[in-house]
Order: structure tokens, then C-alpha cells, then sequence
């Protein structure tokens, strides 16, 4: 009666709900996890994730063997793997937590119909989740495609299940049976200086989940509505990497939050609160976009974007890349990237920006990058938001919607704090050059030790022509 327990994107014990059920079934449990190198696909593993992998497993395995079992690791086609697991231990059962990428439902679909037909009793739960996609539709029964009445919806359907806790033991089956060493799934970088800022910021793991939350809940919640848009500061939860990998899930995010310690006394939650919950809203909304549609990551919802003509320019793309664009806040953004692998949410939205409608390249370009360096690259949410930004998605930012990559450093970063941490180079310009350095005279930028074009570069674009060029193009596709 053994039954295997497959872990994927749920690297967590507690509020698990595949293994709550494969504790209540009784009998030994094998917890499985499977590196499938045989699936090489566009949004395979970017290097960022893999870093935050290994940790992360290292972590599940410690965990797991502290209640007296262990995880076992396997790497290779997942049905062959599975299969050779039934056969050395002849389990009766499959459990496992939903995944909801396109490739994960066919594969899972495939695998469940060929492993009921031998016999194998095979259950599916969601650990990811507030609301499985399915479960909020418009009265038409049609999946939503504007956010605020899709999260409006979803609250009408009340509180989210109150999260389980973690086992005190899972029971162990009773023979050994082959595993892997983490290492040799080479998930690390050979260069181990590209993730030296990952060390220092990022403890990845379902401790490392819970103390990030707990600091969060007990500090900057509170002021969330206000310091989420300022990159100088510690404002957000930073809690998305580790839902991405299921370290946490939002049902203990959510009930954290919401508790009666953090309401008002008249029972009525701050709008900080609000803020930061319709945050978990629009992750649940980007994964009901992926489910309905599976297209999302490299196809415009407005089908008429796939005539946009988008520039190719490698000089442009690189530079943007590197964070030597000329304009301080993209720079500081993408240098922050290549260092953490992570980006304040902000600007992010200048960076994406600045790419899409300053230098017209195209969205999956960034969507790309992005997955292959944030810590916590989710094929939704990624997905999602640079259509948002491009225009072409469900609840899409409109077309004249351009960032203006000074005016926002100025609001959001006016003393310079973020700009001057990642840009060093600039640093002793005065605040109000700091963010655009080419209006400083010859002086100011002698004093700051600056020559532009070598220490640090022209803007590699006009900011007004680009976004008048911008306007132009998009208009033109709109009246096709």
C-alpha cells in the first residue's frame, strides 16, 4: 500500500495537500522528486531558477529526513522514472500537487490515463493556488480577461481553506532504493561569481519562506500601500520566489495576512492589506490567463500584435541587457537583476517598458531574459506582465501607456538611494542630476569624475522621439 509521493512545484511540507492525503491513505510513502533533462524546451530551467533548485531541495531533503524518511531524487524521462519506481517498490498509488504550464498538463494528462489503465490509483491535488482556474468564470461560464471584476469574483467565493501544518513524521517505506546526489544534476553554475549576490540575499527553502513572511507580516505589511513602489527600500514581501517553487503556498500567505491580529478594530482591513492581497490576486489571474490560454508565453492575446513590427537592433538589446542604456534606472534595474536575480517590482515595469516602446523590441525578448535570470521566473506571472506592459494581453496596459524612464526614477527613487547602490560609477552626481546625467555640464560631471561614453554611457535613445515613434507605430496597427 505504498504510496509514491511526487513532488514538483511544491518544495514544502506544511499545507501540502498531496501528502496530507498520502498520510491519510496509511502505508509507507516514497517522496520522489524527478529532473527531467530529457525535456528540453523553450522554458526549460533558466540558470537563475536552477541556482535557487538545488538550495531548495537541499532543504526538502534535510526536512524529510528529520521526520524519518527521505527524499528520493531521480533524474531522466519522468514516465521512465516513474515506471522503474513502481516496479522496485510496487507502489498502488501516485500523488501529486497540480502544475498548470501547458507542457505540465499534457504530460500529466498522458501520464495519468497510462498509469490508471496498469492499474495504479493516481490522485492530483492543488497546493499552488487559491482558486483552481476553473472555478471562476464569468456568468457565461467564459474565463476572465480583466483582472479587477476576475478578483472580485474570486472573493465572492469566499475565504480560501485555513492551511494544514506540517507532519510531525511521514512514514518511511521499508527498503532502500537508489537516489541521486543533488550534484550530479548540475543545477549550479560552473562560475560560481554569477550567483554570489543570490547568496547573500536569498535563503531559499520552506524555512527561509516562512521567516521572509513573518518578517514581512510583522514589519512592512503595514505600510505596504506606500513602500511597494519605492526600490530603495524593503517594501515588498520579496516572497515570489518561493512561491514559485512552492516553499510557501498562498493559502498561508493569505490567512497570515488576514488575521485577526493585523485588522483594524473595526474589522475592516487597512488598504495595505487590500494592496498586498490583490498582489496574490493577479498572480491567480495570470495562472487563469496561462490555463485558458495555454499560448500566453509566446502569443499576443490581441492577435492583431503579431503584425506589430517590432526593431531587431543587438546593440540596443545588449545594452539594455547589461544595464548600460543611459538612463540610470533601467541600468540600476538590470544590474540589480544580474546581481540578485531578482528586480523590484517597479521597476521592472520601467525596464519592460523602456525595452517594448523606447526601443521597440519585441516582448518575448524580454520574456526571455527575464526567465532566464529572475530567482523567481514564473511562466504566468512572466508571461502575463510583459503582455500587460507590450498592450497585447488580457487587462493590458493601453497603448499610450509609456513610462517615462526619468520622470518615474524622480518619483519613485528622488534622492537617488536605489540608482546610486547599483550605479556606483555616478554616485557623487547632486540629486537632481543623478538621474539624468547627461543634462549636467562639463563641471558637474568633472567633479562626479564622470566622462559620458566611457565611464558611463550617452543615453542610447532619445526618451521623447522614442516614445513619439512609439505612439506612431502602434497607432498605425490599431487603425489596420
Amino acid at each position: 500500500m505504498t504510496t509514491i509521493l511526487w513532488f514538483r512545484q511544491d518544495l514544502r511540507l506544511t499545507d501540502n495537500s498531496a501528502l496530507n492525503a498520502a498520510i491519510s491513505r496509511g502505508g509507507p510513502i516514497l517522496p520522489l522528486f524527478i529532473f527531467d533533462h530529457s525535456e528540453k524546451h523553450e522554458w526549460s530551467l533558466g540558470g537563475a531558477s536552477r541556482w535557487w533548485l538545488h538550495h531548495s531541495l537541499e532543504w526538502l531533503s534535510e526536512s524529510i529526513n528529520e521526520r524519518g524518511n527521505e527524499l528520493i531524487i531521480r533524474a531522466g524521462d519522468t514516465a521512465s522514472v516513474l515506471g522503474e519506481v513502481l516496479k522496485e517498490t510496487r507502489a498502488t498509488s501516485i500523488f501529486w500537487n497540480r502544475c498548470y504550464e501547458p507542457r505540465s498538463i499534457k504530460r500529466d494528462k498522458k501520464l495519468k490515463q497510462a498509469l490508471i489503465k496498469d492499474g495504479i490509483d493516481v490522485c492530483s491535488f492543488n497546493s499552488s493556488l487559491l482558486r483552481e482556474p476553473w472555478e471562476v468564470a464569468t456568468q457565461k461560464g467564459d474565463p476572465y480577461k480583466v483582472f479587477t471584476p476576475f478578483w472580485r469574483a474570486s472573493r465572492a467565493l469566499g475565504e480560501p481553506a485555513f492551511p494544514s501544518s506540517a507532519p510531525a513524521s511521514i512514514p518511511a517505506f521499508d527498503r532502500a532504493i537508489k537516489s541521486c546526489n543533488l550534484s550530479t544534476l548540475q543545477l549550479l553554475p560552473e562560475n560560481v561569481d554569477l550567483t554570489d549576490g543570490f547568496q547573500e540575499r536569498w535563503t531559499p527553502g520552506e524555512k527561509g519562506a516562512l521567516d521572509r513572511l513573518n518578517e514581512f507580516k510583522k514589519g512592512n505589511a503595514h505600510d505596504y500601500g506606500d513602500l511597494r513602489n519605492i526600490p530603495s527600500l524593503a517594501g515588498t514581501s520579496r516572497l515570489s520566489p518561493h512561491l514559485h517553487f512552492g516553499e510557501i503556498g498562498p493559502r498561508q500567505i493569505w490567512h497570515a495576512i488576514t488575521s485577526n491580529a493585523y485588522l483594524k478594530t473595526d474589522g475592516i482591513m487597512s488598504k495595505s492589506f487590500e494592496t498586498f492581497l490583490s498582489e496574490i490576486g493577479w498572480r491567480e489571474f495570470s495562472y487563469h490567463l496561462l490555463y485558458y490560454f495555454p499560448e500566453l508565453p509566446t502569443t499576443p492575446i490581441r492577435k492583431e500584435f503579431e503584425r506589430f513590427p517590432w526593431a531587431d537592433s543587438l546593440s540596443s538589446r545588449t545594452a539594455w541587457e547589461c544595464g548600460k542604456t543611459g538612463y540610470p534606472i533601467v541600468d540600476a534595474g538590470m544590474r540589480e537583476l544580474r546581481s540578485t536575480g531578482w528586480m523590484h517590482n517597479r521597476v521592472r515595469m520601467i525596464v519592460a517598458s523602456f525595452l517594448v516602446k523606447d526601443l521597440l523590441i519585441n516582448w518575448r525578448y524580454g520574456a526571455r531574459w527575464f526567465w532566464d535570470t529572475l530567482v523567481d521566473a514564473d511562466l504566468a506571472s512572466n508571461s502575463a506582465s510583459w503582455q500587460w506592459v507590450a498592450g497585447c494581453g488580457a487587462d493590458a496596459a493601453p497603448y499610450f501607456r509609456i513610462f517615462n524612464p526619468t520622470t518615474q526614477a524622480k518619483r519613485f527613487d528622488p534622492d537617488g538611494t536605489y540608482v546610486r547602490q547599483w550605479i556606483p560609477e555616478i554616485s557623487g552626481l547632486p540629486n537632481k542630476l543623478i538621474h539624468t546625467p547627461w543634462l549636467a555640464k562639463p563641471v558637474e560631471l568633472s567633479d562626479a569624475g564622470i566622462v559620458l561614453g566611457n565611464s558611463y554611457p550617452y543615453p542610447i535613445v532619445d526618451h521623447s522621439k522614442a516614445r513619439n515613434h512609439a505612439l506612431d507605430t502602434y497607432k498605425k496597427l490599431k487603425s489596420l
